[in-house]
């Protein structure tokens, strides 16, 4: 199925309808986020909800509210309860509190503080029956009541619907509210919340439907015209979750999904078309210094360094500074993440780079797994690694001193009587010290399934077991990153940051922050068509690879093409000299404005827009059916790499065995490129101009 073109970013003035204001009234409106995830972390929709709320709360003010489940541990951390300013939403609480339901008010402390409203599910559970009832007369949905989380979400979406019954009653016709809905555990909400006059959206991140087979492991999308939807929920039983998400986006005003991909499995899932495609962003900081990152790389490259002169003491018969890092990063599912195929790829990668023997790769796998401590083995090299440190340091200062002496006496010192026998004994008794009989630990964690553990069964299977004649080393980290960590102690970012690539060659991936992350960061990624973040990308960069972001073809290849053009895409980057690894980064930190919230927060604008001239087309004029201006924006080849791959990087094993920093091969100006990477993606993005005195929507680029 061909793929519906999304809104084009920088097209945004030939494809938004011109509106009489330009923007929307919001003194006028009020806007209500509705979402599981509201100070709740349990999902990657919270990093949305998140990331977003500032865009949002600059735009809306104190008309923007965000909606979801109350808990206390929760709201005593992240939220300072407060008063609502606006006496309407104060009515609404107290009708609910009066009738025996806890509602709580405050502003969650994220950047934006935007207001929330939360709603106790445990103060409202007796009343679950009667909802049951209400929802099966409203669209005859069955709950069972073994469904913890289903029923939980009826509570929460009954108290929702409620909340606004009251709260139109109380305001009439203006202002005018606009209710919107994450996933299908707010699915209930809106849905009994279409008997009130609110306009509504509903946005899905990925298909409940779609989750779980994939989670299977079946061939999802090659048979997406052929599953029997009724009875593939009725199998996992969910056939009563699978209603609700189906009836919410059916009820929805505006349905709306993160990424083209995504689109086409609502299209077979659910049975309707998104009409806007929100892709995921982030809240983007630039450094003042231009090369600020590249120091940061640097920094937490050397970090990362010492914890692998730890682990493979003993073999470290490598050159560090000839070592790449890649990692893969994110919820263990072995299939859908891409491990299974990163694994197969790095064994070829390996027999790839035995040829040329200078250049080793370190992956880290970063997902957390069951365990029970670390392994005794992987704490053991970092005491091994301090005591040779302290050893080293120890002898330092004695052969310093030494020579300072020797050298203020004006004479030269003899080298052979500088360090005396004590000193030797020491050295040499830190060089036993080092002595293993063991290959490094594949894990660093004692594994409580080792035996039928997925990524450690195929590390059996290839034999990567980080042998000194392996050129790639595994390395899996069964935990979150922490700075706190006695054995790696590194936040996730910082650890990102001292990567040379992260390598995301997901299978089932709706948008994916990880690679987005990456790029932000400065660092280059691995992703699959068959991502949000990949077609995205695909969309608005004309060459991905010469950006830093490599792109498996995962939908219309083998599984065995996919890993050899995933293998060649490793072997491609780790020929590359240093030089043309720091240009390369360059220009993947260029990309970040393409994933900033102020641009991509345009979407949720247009979907609101298009939400409220179809609940209220009296007031709200738009036509959704306007003829694009414009084909689209794609992000221009870089003007210094050549048309041909083979004439920067060399297409067999053999490369130079020394680095050249001075390399000037490739032409190249970064002051130049980034200007005319900056012209091209930001200019277009003005909606239009601005009447003299009137003020400019929140995060307007002023280009």
């Amino acid at each position: 199925m061909s793929l519906s073109r999304s809104l084009s970013m920088t097209s945004l003035s030939g494809v938004l309808p011109a509106w009489e204001d330009d923007e929307l009234p919001v003194e006028d409106l009020l806007l209500f986020e509705v979402a599981w995830e509201v100070t709740n972390k349990v999902g990657g929709i919270y990093t949305v909800i998140q990331t977003k709320a500032k865009i949002t709360a600059d735009e809306w003010g104190d008309n923007y509210y965000m909606m979801g489940p109350y808990f206390e541990h929760n709201f005593k951390t992240q939220v300072e309860s407060c008063e609502p300013l606006n006496p309407a939403i104060r009515k609404a609480m107290d009708a609910l509190i009066h009738n025996g339901c806890q509602v709580y008010f405050g502003r969650w402390l994220i950047e934006g503080s935007p207001n929330v409203i939360l709603f106790d599910i445990g103060s409202a559970a007796w009343n679950l029956d009667r909802w049951k009832g209400d929802l099966w007369q409203t669209c005859q949905i069955g709950l069972p009541y073994h469904d913890r989380e289903a029923n939980d979400s009826l509570i929460l979406g009954s108290l929702i619907a409620w909340f606004f019954k009251e709260l139109t009653d109380h305001l009439g016709d203006k202002p005018n509210v606009i209710g919107h809905f994450h996933e299908w555990q707010a699915g209930s909400g809106l849905i009994l919340s279409r008997a009130h006059k609110i306009a509504t959206v509903f946005t899905t991140h990925a298909t409940l439907l779609g989750r779980y087979i994939c989670a299977g492991n079946a061939d999802f999308y090659n048979n997406l015209d052929k599953f029997n939807i009724d009875q593939e929920a009725g199998d996992r039983q969910i056939y009563h979750r699978y209603c609700l998400e189906r009836a919410a986006v059916h009820c929805a005003h505006v349905f709306t999904t993160v990424s083209q991909i995504t689109a086409v499995e609502a299209n077979h899932m659910v049975h309707r078309k998104p009409d806007i495609v929100t892709p995921n962003g982030l809240n983007v900081k630039k450094f003042s210094a231009m090369h600020e990152f590249q120091n940061l790389h640097s920094i937490n490259k050397t970090r990362i360094q010492e914890f692998v002169r730890g682990h493979f003491y003993g073999h470290l018969d490598f050159n560090l500074d000839k070592t790449l890092f890649f990692f893969i990063a994110g919820r263990y599912e072995f299939s859908n993440k891409g491990a299974d195929i990163f694994l197969e790829s790095l064994s070829r990668l390996n027999y790839l780079l035995r040829v040329r023997n200078d250049v080793t790769v370190v992956a880290f796998f970063i997902m957390p797994a069951k365990t029970n401590n670390f392994n005794v083995e992987s704490l053991k090299g970092q005491a091994v690694r301090k005591q040779l440190w302290d050893t080293a340091h120890t002898v330092k200062e004695k052969f310093g001193k030494k020579l300072y002496d020797a050298l203020l006496k004006g004479q030269i010192p003899d080298m052979n009587s500088i360090l005396d026998r004590d000193d030797f004994t020491i050295m040499k008794r830190a060089i036993y010290a080092t002595q293993r009989h063991s290959l490094p630990p594949v894990t660093t964690h004692n594994m409580l399934d080792d035996p039928s553990d997925p990524i450690l069964s195929t590390v059996r299977r290839i034999g990567l077991f980080n042998s000194r004649d392996d050129r790639v080393k595994i390395i899996f980290h069964p935990e979150f990153l922490s700075s706190t960590s006695p054995l790696l102690p590194m936040d996730y970012e910082d650890f990102v940051r001292g990567c040379n690539l992260g390598v995301f060659p997901s299978y089932y991936e709706p948008w994916g922050y990880t690679p987005g992350e990456c790029t932000v960061m400065g660092i280059p990624s691995v992703t699959t068509n068959l991502s949000g973040f990949g077609c995205f990308m695909e969309e608005h960069i004309s060459d991905p690879a010469a950006y830093g972001i490599y792109i498996v073809d995962r939908r219309f290849r083998s599984a065995e093409e996919s890993c050899n053009q995933l293998t060649q895409f490793m072997f491609s980057f780790c020929q590359q000299s240093r030089r043309q690894r720091i240009i390369q980064r360059n220009r993947t930190e260029r990309l970040s404005d393409l994933l900033d919230w102020r641009y991509l927060g345009r979407f949720y604008i247009h979907a609101r827009h298009l939400a409220l001239s179809r609940a209220f087309p009296d007031k709200f004029k738009m036509d959704p059916m306007a003829t694009l201006k414009t084909q689209g924006f794609r992000y221009p080849r870089p003007y210094s790499v050549p048309p041909s791959p083979s004439a920067s990087l060399h297409s067999t094993p053999h490369h130079s065995d020394v680095e050249d920093d001075d390399d000037d091969d490739e032409p190249y100006d970064e002051d130049e490129e980034a200007e005319r990477d900056r012209l091209n993606i930001k200019a277009p993005f003005v909606l239009g101009d601005v009447p003299e005195g009137k003020k400019k929507q929140r995060g307007e680029s002023k280009n």
